[in-house]
């Protein structure tokens, strides 16, 4: 089955979903569609804070798969929203071996975007028994590099958005722009964190696409979701060590991975998608020339969902 041949299966709604306690401050929103009985599958969304579209659910052939999604820790509909205290990439791992124990679940497919990749990789690497093999798209090893590439070096492509983003910060407090913006997205004081997360998420949100996309209307939960938990990540590094995801990609490099990047993606650049490819030798890396960072850019969708048949048919990935 050709890429171009692969749109989106039908809206679907979920078979049950529910509310996961993870610890005294977390509950986590959880939902699982397609067949009971069918291969499983876990969807990991971006950001981190980004949180579930019900487009994600459209990737997977719900006669075959088990898809289970979940709101990672502040993002989306679980509570609270916007929470950076007890959330690391950690226990963000151990939220998912918590779903797959609630779920009976052996061992599955991860598939993930964006942020997604990051903890794909992170989970595979901690528990590799517990994968079939990955879907990746849009990667994100999180080293100083790439976040540096986010902050500044999107400069060279989008100079008005840069603008735009430094604006509301002090030209003395402009050395240090992470910081900066994370003073005020964990204030406790609404003025502060409300309009920088809001900043924060339009810079962000508006170099998603190749094509410009119309604007989207206001969203407090994305806003605050994705300002705070993107800089609350950033400023520690994914919580590892630099470049530890590649140089331990050899704990998951038996398993099957297709890797999906646009050519023109401006957040997460093609260099990474690349070094993750030489580092895994078995993986097979789709390079899609006309797209930029977004799952809903033509080529990336039908890149994913070809990916999903493939893993479905068994299909050779070339």
């Amino acid at each position: 089955m050709t890429a171009s041949a692969t749109p989106l299966f039908p809206p679907i709604q979920p078979l049950r979903h529910g509310m996961l306690e993870v610890d005294e401050l977390h509950t986590i929103y959880w939902e699982e569609v397609g067949n009971p009985q069918g291969q499983p599958v876990l969807f990991l969304h971006g950001g981190p804070g980004a949180g579930l579209s019900p487009q994600h659910r459209r990737f997977f052939d719900p006669e075959h798969y088990r898809v289970i999604l979940f709101d990672q820790r502040g993002a989306g509909q679980s509570t609270p929203t916007g929470e950076w205290r007890n959330n690391t990439t950690q226990l963000l791992i151990a939220d998912i071996e918590r779903l797959r124990e609630l779920m009976g679940i052996r061992q599955w497919l991860v598939f993930g975007g964006s942020w997604g990749s990051t903890l794909a990789l992170a989970y595979g690497e901690a528990h590799p028994e517990r994968c079939l093999g990955f879907i990746l798209r849009g990667i994100f090893l999180c080293t100083q590099a790439e976040i540096d590439w986010f902050l500044h070096g999107v400069e060279w492509f989008y100079p008005e958005l840069y603008d735009e983003f430094v604006a509301p910060i002090p030209a003395a407090e402009r050395a240090d722009l992470l910081q900066a913006y994370a003073r005020r997205l964990f204030s406790d004081d609404p003025r502060q964190y409300w309009p920088a997360a809001r900043a924060w998420s339009r810079f962000e949100g508006r170099r998603v696409f190749l094509m410009p996309q119309p604007e989207d209307p206001p969203n407090d939960v994305l806003d605050l979701g994705v300002g705070r938990l993107e800089c609350h990540y950033m400023a520690h590094l994914g919580f590892f060590a630099e470049d530890e995801l590649r140089r331990n990609v050899g704990r998951i490099a038996h398993l099957p991975c297709v890797i999906v990047q646009g050519r023109y993606d401006v957040i997460c650049p093609p260099v990474s998608a690349y070094r993750l490819h030489q580092a895994w030798p078995g993986s097979h890396l789709r390079m899609v020339a006309d797209a930029g960072h977004g799952a809903m850019d033509p080529g990336i969708t039908a890149a994913l969902v070809a990916a999903t048949e493939a893993f479905k048919l068994h299909q050779r990935f070339d």
